[in-house]
């Protein structure tokens, strides 16, 4: 059983959001152990270009304040997404970070894409695991000790509801990773996009993409599903399959979460449970509806009892029936995760 520490939001908005992070902060002090002159890792998302309801960079900037006093050296990242839109690549994902004031100004950090100017910057490993083999992740993991990670709760289109544990998976993995964790299928060419440029028959590391009728060509049986011609891709001429059994999907996020965090020995996670929308950051706009109330800021080094105490607070507090159907996917995602070691689905709640 793991202990998650709750401190409800003084009145909702921006101030009490923040009083309430610097009072969480200041009680449960997880950065003391921090070492001098370490660099420490910030996991965020700063939501697509529509989104106004990610974590706040004023939230941000508290965190980073306190990394800051424990003589440490925190810089803020994410990675680049698989989809269109305005983080697919690290300048426009660079861009859009300063528009949207995740600037190291307003922040007290730099923020990087950890995965390069394409998103596939990084290492290779193998992992053997029931649902996925082989992830790419970005350079940094497994040179650092430390991490943290700031999450914003919210639902999700697959796995129902989004947090710590899927902004590990996703978010700190490559694009090739995320499209084998979004689906099972294989990538195919959108034809009438095809500029033939030949950049995805170059990266293709088992020679599965030719030239049809001057058209690039997938060839399904000898391609692997690896996503490296996704990112080499710059006229958005392949095609992702997001088509994926939800259970599936929610167990390969456990298996990669795991992985990436077995390589740090100082976790630290902060859920923020405002503005809970029922779309996740990529999708969610200005005209999003609640989904739940907004309850306050959670935080643990333990991610699974920290997404389950925030679920189950939710439930309790959730706004029409969005959370009420469905509830079995990201339960037994919550069961899987403790079964594999992630972290523990029991936990002692408490409250600052």
């Amino acid at each position: 059983m793991s202990d998650v520490y709750f401190i409800k939001s003084d009145n909702g908005g921006m101030a009490g959001g923040a009083s309430a992070l610097k009072r969480l902060l200041g009680e449960v002090e997880p950065f003391s152990g921090y070492g001098r002159g370490e660099f420490v890792p910030v996991k965020l998302t700063i939501g697509d270009a529509p989104c106004v309801y990610q974590v706040n960079p004023a939230l941000v900037k508290i965190v980073v304040s306190s990394i800051k006093k424990a003589g440490a050296r925190p810089f803020l990242f994410d990675t680049s997404v698989i989809y269109k839109g305005g983080r697919q690549n690290a300048v426009d994902h660079l861009n859009l970070a300063q528009a949207k004031g995740f600037g190291q100004k307003e922040t007290g950090a730099p923020f990087i894409i950890a995965d390069g100017l394409l998103g596939q910057d990084g290492k290779e490993f193998t992992l053997g695991a029931k649902n996925i083999n082989k992830i790419k992740v970005p350079s940094f993991i497994g040179m650092l000790d430390s991490l943290v990670v700031l999450s914003h709760a919210t639902g999700h289109i697959l796995s129902r509801y989004a947090g710590a544990i899927k902004n590990v998976a996703m978010g700190m993995s490559c694009r090739p990773t995320k499209q084998v964790q979004h689906s099972s299928l294989k990538p195919s060419v959108a034809a009438q996009k095809c500029t033939a440029c030949g950049c995805c028959i170059v990266v293709c590391p088992v020679n599965a993409v030719s030239y049809v009728s001057r058209k690039a060509y997938i060839d399904q049986k000898i391609c692997i599903g690896c996503g490296e011609c996704i990112c080499a891709c710059k006229f958005d001429a392949i095609h992702i399959n997001w088509s994926e059994d939800p259970h599936v999907f929610c167990r390969r996020m456990v298996e990669v979460a795991d992985f990436i965090l077995s390589k740090f020995k100082n976790k630290f996670f902060i859920n923020f449970a405002l503005d809970v929308t029922k779309e996740c950051d990529c999708i969610s706009t200005k005209d999003e509806p609640m989904a739940a109330e907004d309850l306050g800021i959670l935080a643990s080094g333990d991610p699974v009892s920290l997404d389950k105490a925030t679920m189950d607070l939710i439930g309790r507090h959730k706004r029409g029936d969005y959370f009420s159907n469905k509830t079995d996917i990201y339960e037994k995602m919550f069961e899987y995760a403790a079964k594999e070691g992630l972290g523990s689905a029991e936990y002692n709640l408490i409250e600052v």
